[in-house]
């Protein structure tokens, strides 16, 4: 299935069409890899990916479970490595704040989000950090 068609746009730039929204990304190469870092770079949509992921499969499993996460959100920290470079760790903090979960919500949702597609996806030598914050 052909999702996106993505451009070269020059300056280390690229252009991505979402084919079934048509939504548009931009994407900049980051400040510390020659680029301008006005836009998300490659390995920060990789990164943020994990989050974004990881939320929409907890939300499917609140549905289910009838689990309230309004207000429900992600800070993500990403860590490079040179030789070759890559995006070494990825830390996922999720906050927890639309109220009070009990422990089989909190044991469904960290399960859930452990379990997310992006997360199960990549290099088995990327170290995943998800830390939950109960408020």
């Amino acid at each position: 299935m052909e999702i996106a068609r993505v451009s070269y746009k020059g300056s280390l730039r690229t252009e991505a069409l979402h084919l079934p929204s048509g939504q548009m990304l931009i994407t900049d190469a980051p400040k510390d890899n020659q680029g301008k870092g006005e836009a998300f770079s490659p390995t920060d949509l990789m990164s943020t990916s994990l989050a974004c992921c990881a939320l929409t499969i907890m939300g499917i499993a609140a549905e289910v479970h009838e689990i309230d996460m309004s207000g429900v959100h992600a800070i993500v920290h990403k860590i490079m490595a040179s030789n070759p470079r890559r995006v070494a760790r990825i830390e996922v903090e999720f906050i927890m704040t639309s109220g009070s979960f009990s422990e089989k919500d909190r044991q469904i949702l960290e399960k859930a989000a452990r379990s997310c597609p992006v997360s199960l996806s990549l290099a088995a030598d990327l170290e995943q950090v998800m830390r939950f914050s109960w408020k």
